[in-house]
């Protein structure tokens, strides 16, 4: 694979106007649904209980629901999960979470009692209750933003110290990029923003940042080289150079990651959607935004000792490469 793209040259910038109406139009979608519907939280940030039902027999989900409705659990969510003999339930209404300040056990007892009544104690089991009180589900919400937070402050440390000004926002901006567009993919396959969500979301903005840095550090190394050639230039040869690399890594990482998807089970199947998603939103970032915006803001914010020239084998005027000592000023 790696001599298969050897020595590749393709355009990639060429594309970037069509690479942002997708992404924007992706984000609008998603965001905007975010805005009409809301977040749609676990219970480890509303509080409630969830309960995992197994059968031994299919049930009817009309059954479960009128026994529940029957002992008062009205607004009790039903779910399928995984097999048609295995469901999820999920007491969240105002008076059960607020029940649970009291006990938070309380809850999973009752339903427990309401379900063995009704299917027969040997026809139905329970392998796996949680159950969050109102108050810890508010500390863990609040935790889990300044989590996001601290690691966006941090990162924007990191790149204020590795790199100058110019690549460095490019940089940040990629990286605001893929919060939208994974807050966006979270809301249009409905998944819920548990802990584990925020992990993997956590590990996204590390991974997307890690691939814009080594293709801007080969952008730095290209521009020492002193190569006659225009940033426009510059930024496909440095992005062609790290495809190789690029393609193993994604390809690996993708790989694993869908195999999570596929056999690790429902518990840990949304860390490997938004993770699979990751992988694909941080390339596209790494490529098709860090990279445009680093190139209008030198062509916006020109170094003071950089001249612009046409250059004839771009699409667009392009500025010839600085020298050395201002490349990497």
């Amino acid at each position: 694979m790696i001599r298969i793209f050897h020595n590749t040259t393709y355009d990639f910038i060429r594309w970037w106007k069509v690479a942002l109406g997708l992404t924007a139009a992706f984000i609008v979608l998603g965001i905007g649904s975010l805005l009409i519907k809301g977040v749609n939280y676990s219970i480890e940030f509303t509080g409630g209980t969830l309960m995992q039902l197994h059968f031994k027999q299919p049930p009817d989900a009309g059954q479960i629901r009128r026994a529940l409705d029957g002992g008062g659990f009205r607004d009790a969510e039903i779910q399928q999960f995984g097999s048609d003999t295995a469901y999820t339930l999920r007491v969240q209404g105002t008076a059960e979470v607020a029940a649970q300040s009291a006990g938070a056990d309380r809850i999973a007892q009752r339903v427990a009692s309401i379900l063995t009544k009704q299917f027969g104690p040997n026809d139905v089991s329970i392998p796996r209750i949680e159950a969050v009180g109102p108050r810890v589900g508010s500390e863990l919400r609040r935790d889990a933003l300044i989590a996001i937070l601290l690691s966006f402050v941090v990162t924007l440390v990191y790149l204020a110290i590795r790199f100058e000004w110019r690549f460095g926002l490019a940089a940040i901006i990629a990286t605001g990029h893929d919060i939208f567009t994974t807050l966006a993919f979270l809301k249009l396959m409905h998944l819920e923003v548990s802990l584990t969500v925020v992990a993997a979301l956590l590990t996204v903005l590390g991974y997307s940042l890690n691939d814009t840095i080594i293709i801007f550090d080969r952008v730095r190394e290209n521009l020492r080289k002193g190569r006659k050639e225009s940033l426009y230039d510059v930024l496909n040869r440095s992005i062609n150079e790290t495809l190789p690399r690029s393609i193993l890594t994604h390809t690996t990482a993708a790989a694993a990651t869908l195999a999570l998807l596929l056999f690790a089970g429902e518990v840990i199947r949304p860390f490997a959607w938004v993770m699979l998603f990751g992988i694909v939103t941080g390339t596209f970032s790494s490529i098709y935004i860090a990279s445009p915006v680093l190139l209008w803001i030198e062509r916006k914010y020109p170094r003071a000792a950089a001249a612009w020239k046409p250059s004839s084998t771009a699409t667009a005027t392009s500025r010839t490469r600085p020298s050395p000592a201002t490349a990497t000023r």
